[in-house]
């Protein structure tokens, strides 16, 4: 994975090798939605992004490909805090005050629950029936045998119709 230990909110890269198949499905409750892996020659990589409200800590990784299921794990390190102006103001009106000035700290207040920045799961974003295809390799779904035939069966019935109706055209009797 890159970065091998991610920040919440950031995107990773990953790589998995020893999948014979060409694609693979990534997931984790670290990220915002599966990842969908793609390659050939055993190497398959794909991208997704760490769910903002990802607290830090390690989080499962599971790897399907086909009936082989591959199980890692990624660490979720804490997000450096960006320090805006107004904290620069402050700070600085602090070090410019007497330090032998005995302040009162007030009791830090509760924590308020707050919903995730990122979702959490897939989002229903449209695509209709194909959506499924995206992640499903279909290239061994089609008709069977029993709907070729009959394919087959229509179609040439239809061209025997038109053949009899162009004949009847040419003779006249119609």
């Amino acid at each position: 994975m890159t970065p091998t230990s991610p920040a919440a909110g950031s995107d990773v890269v990953l790589r998995a090798t020893g999948c014979t198949l060409r694609t693979a499905t990534a997931t984790s409750t670290a990220f915002v939605a599966d990842a969908r892996l793609s390659g050939a020659g055993g190497t398959l990589t794909g991208d997704t992004r760490v769910r903002a409200a990802a607290g830090p800590g390690s989080y499962d990784v599971r790897i399907a490909c086909g009936e082989t299921v591959i199980k890692g794990r990624v660490t979720v390190v804490a997000q450096p805090r960006q320090q805006g102006q107004g904290e620069q103001q402050s700070q600085g009106r602090q070090q410019g005050q007497d330090q032998q000035q005995v302040r009162a700290q007030r009791p830090p207040s509760p924590a308020v629950p707050t919903a995730p920045a990122s979702p959490v799961a897939p989002v229903d974003a449209g695509g209709g029936g194909a959506a499924h295809f995206a992640s499903v390799d279909v290239r061994g779904a089609g008709p069977g045998a029993g709907q070729t035939i009959t394919g087959l069966v229509l179609a040439g019935a239809a061209a025997g119709a038109v053949g009899l109706l162009s004949a009847r055209r040419r003779r006249g009797t119609d």
